[in-house]
């Protein structure tokens, strides 16, 4: 495994064992997902830079809306269950970027009422994507 790789794994284990060692500090909610085209969103209309590089970012739902004061948070968020078995991979972890509203998105959430609906590369880095909603735990950065 390259270096960079172990890396990645080391800091995931890390941030997963503080998340569950701080368990009352983390909110649990459901993720939706869903697909381009992202633009334009709520918080930031078409500017091509409010999207991270790696592509993981996020709509918030109403519960974490906040009358648009959500628009930048960062949230590290983890698949914790799922309707069928083996849909999660709980040992990955992702930290998103909000950038939309769910309800106002111009694409639609896989799952209507989710607390966070995550980009598609978001999603598919926690869950497997053919799960249209899974039960997360995610902490404001």
């Amino acid at each position: 495994m390259s270096e960079l790789r172990q890396l990645v794994r080391l800091s995931s284990i890390l941030i997963l064992a503080m998340l569950l060692s701080r368990q009352s500090n983390a909110d649990v909610g459901t993720a939706g997902h869903y697909d381009p085209p992202y633009t334009p969103t709520a918080c930031f209309g078409y500017d091509p830079l409010q999207f991270p590089s790696s592509f993981l970012f996020a709509a918030a739902g109403e519960g974490i809306w906040d009358n648009g004061a959500a628009c930048g948070r960062q949230y590290w968020v983890r698949c914790i269950s799922a309707d069928r078995p083996k849909t999660c991979n709980p040992a990955q972890l992702v930290q998103v970027r909000i950038v939309d509203r769910a309800l106002s998105a111009v694409s639609r959430s896989s799952s209507d009422r989710a607390t966070i609906v995550l980009s598609k590369t978001a999603f598919e880095a926690i869950a497997n994507p053919s799960a249209s909603s899974v039960n997360v735990e995610f902490v404001q950065v």
